[in-house]
């Protein structure tokens, strides 16, 4: 079990610890102490790890920002992964991941210039589609994530298209740690009903499987066969 791990399941225990009973000769109950927000968060993202890796996901922990950009390097390299996709980030300028992936030698691809309100045309979208089906991660940010069943919810967008989460072998998506939500219609309410009838929204829970060859489970026929969560830890004031 990792340090993170550890720190998140000792919170977890702390906060469901039962309250000790209330002596019968005591005076009226004292106001309820609302729960620290890091510990909320702490605790939300313990939740997400455990259920994001019950369905086959890793959880790479919890970092500042700054941070982010070593341990994307470290898993490009742990995976062996020549060429990276990346969008456009949400929370996290994802240029200077994009600059460190390549500094490692990691060619990266990036999304069709977006020309006007229209975004690329189609031979561009074309072109990039077909590059990203070759490459070996694809790397996006979540705007939101769901606690209760890790699973991670992706906006799509001509600068960050939902093609990033499908066609490459190995996925890895980040998520800010404020953006964790206990369940799906808190998810919902997080990124707008609207978003979601005007836009395409990925819910991505694990990676891709499926039982429709001989009722067995097989990984990475409709998506990433991978699937690495990464969440940003926010430096405090």
């Amino acid at each position: 079990m990792s340090a993170f791990h550890k720190m998140i399941a000792t919170v977890k225990s702390a906060l469901e610890r039962a309250p000790r009973a209330v002596p019968a000769h005591a005076a009226a109950a004292s106001p309820v102490v609302p729960v620290a927000h890091d510990a909320r968060r702490t605790e939300l993202l313990a939740q997400f790890a455990r259920e994001l890796e019950a369905v086959g996901g890793a959880f790479l922990g919890a970092f500042a920002p700054d941070d982010i950009r070593a341990r994307t390097v470290a898993l490009a390299r742990q995976i062996g992964a020549r060429t990276a996709a990346i969008g456009a980030g949400v929370t996290l300028d994802s240029d200077p991941i994009a600059r460190a992936l390549e500094q490692a030698g990691v060619a990266v691809i990036r999304p069709p210039s977006v020309r006007g309100a229209a975004g690329p045309d189609d031979a561009a979208r074309a072109a990039y589609r077909e590059r990203l089906a070759g490459c070996d991660l694809g790397i996006v940010e979540a705007d939101a994530a769901i606690a209760a069943t890790g699973t991670l919810a992706v906006v799509g967008a001509p600068d960050r298209p939902n093609s990033l989460t499908l066609l490459p072998p190995s996925n890895l998506i980040i998520i800010h740690a404020d953006r964790m939500r206990p369940d799906l219609a808190a998810a919902v309410a997080g990124i707008g009903a609207e978003t979601f009838i005007a836009k395409r929204v990925a819910l991505i829970t694990g990676p891709s499987r499926t039982a429709d060859i001989e009722k067995m489970i097989v990984l990475g026929v409709h998506g990433p066969k991978k699937l690495y969560a990464i969440a940003i830890w926010p430096n405090e004031a």
